[in-house]
């Protein structure tokens, strides 16, 4: 028998330590979920798939004009590689890449060119441009050190690939400061990288429902985690909310099938949930609603939900929440995490969770246990469990498993419909 008040909170513990997709970690992140399952009872299973990977070979950068000097950064990892021996080019910083910064600027083929940041329609015209490679300035801060933060490898995204691939380098704010207040011209560039697939994986785990067994909710939450941490907010807590959800209703089924499902590689492009929709097309017209547990337990702070759907869904969670008088800010849109991919096929979420970003970093070293405390996590846990007991126990469902307009557009544009149509040849659209 668990201890509800601190259960959620000694696995959070339990899950702390490097969960990266496709790696040890995360298979032995994913053994843990499954011994707690076996441990009420229940019976879960692990479900395998591909996602693509590199093993890195070489990857410099060195300032070869007007000066010299070597220079820390990491790899844009998919992006393609370099000649072996790397190549001698110019340098050109193009701020934002922006229609403005491109005025008189025609082929770069001999060019790395120093971004800002990385969006879309930059990597596009970088492209278009034929650079030779890009190098993107870290989100830190000038002051920042190697001994205070980490510089950590980035993935090409699959949309950004579509485009084209383009040699990728991220170096520290402080570095790029330098090399252009002194006037860098030129940079030694190396990049080698086989590319490979990885074996990541999801927990799941079914609860029949007892009434209506046809309909169903699923209930996701990722427990992978990016390089640095011990990923413990992002996203153990979820995890761990997750698996105090599951231990509830194995002992107290509800009149609908309840799916649980642990997703693996949520940080390189929400591959888990992907996989799981794809593993399981016969099933997903039966589910009506999503439960989406990412980050929560957070000492100080507030408590948020999201919603993606219409505003029958916004107050219908708004009075369950004024019921139990359980404060928290309700956000209308497509949420950044494993309930965007139901949402493209039309599902409603529902995504509780609780942060304080001045004491709560994700993707650094500096997510870890300190600032979450077990009290925080039982009442997130236990509105939680309100919310979904409500829901998967109605004699009829209160919300239609439907999206609104505008919420479509907007799962369109977080999944880049519109711009990746740009890409297709006429025949092609």
């Amino acid at each position: 028998m668990i201890n509800n008040e601190t259960y959620q909170y000694e696995l959070v513990k339990k899950l702390s330590f490097l969960r990266y997709g496709g790696t040890e970690g995360e298979a032995k992140a994913a053994q843990i979920l499954m011994d707690e399952i076996a441990s009420f009872g229940g019976k879960g299973s692990i479900e395998e798939f591909q996602i693509p990977a590199y093993d890195l070979h070489k990857c410099s950068m060195k300032v070869t004009a007007p000066y010299t000097e070597e220079i820390e950064c990491v790899p844009y990892g998919l992006s393609g590689q370099l000649p072996e021996g790397g190549v001698e080019l110019d340098l050109k910083y193009i701020e934002l890449a922006t229609d403005i910064d491109f005025m008189g600027i025609g082929d770069l083929s001999g060019t790395a060119v120093l971004i800002n940041t990385l969006d879309w329609d930059m990597y596009k015209k970088l492209y278009e441009h034929h650079a030779a490679a890009f190098i993107v300035i870290a989100q830190d801060k000038w002051w920042n050190t190697p001994e205070d933060t980490d510089l950590v490898p980035r993935n090409l995204r699959d949309e950004y690939m579509e485009i084209g691939k383009i040699p990728g380098f991220q170096i520290r704010s402080i570095t790029a400061l330098n090399m252009v207040k002194n006037g860098a011209s030129k940079v030694h560039l190396e990049l080698r990288e086989t590319e490979t697939t990885h074996t990541s994986r999801n927990v799941v785990a079914v609860i029949p429902g007892t009434e209506y067994p046809d309909e169903s909710v699923v209930l996701t939450a990722h427990f992978d985690s990016v390089l640095v941490g011990t990923g413990s907010w992002d996203n153990a807590t979820g995890s761990a909310l997750l698996m105090y959800l599951y231990q509830y209703f194995v002992k107290n089924p509800a009149k609908r099938t309840m799916r649980f499902v642990w997703c693996g590689s949520e940080e390189q492009g929400l591959y888990g949930s992907i996989a799981y929709i794809d593993q399981h097309p016969d099933i997903i017209d039966e589910i009506k609603m999503d439960f989406n547990f990412d980050m929560n337990g957070t000492v100080l702070g507030r408590n948020s939900i999201s919603v993606t759907g219409g505003e029958d869904l916004k107050n219908y969670v708004y009075q369950m929440a004024a019921e139990v008088g359980y404060d928290a800010n309700i956000r209308v849109g497509v949420s950044s995490s494993d309930s965007a991919p139901f949402a493209r096929k039309g599902i409603p979420s529902i995504g509780i969770g609780r942060g304080h970003m001045q004491s709560c970093i994700i993707h650094t070293r500096n997510d870890l246990i300190y600032p979450l405390g077990a009290e925080a996590m039982h009442r997130n846990g236990e509105f939680a469990k309100l919310c979904v007991s409500r829901f998967t126990n109605s004699v009829v469902l209160p919300i239609k498993r439907e999206l609104p307009d505008n919420i479509k557009k907007d799962v369109d544009k977080y999944f880049w419909v519109d711009k990746l149509s740009q890409l297709k040849k006429p025949e092609e659209k």
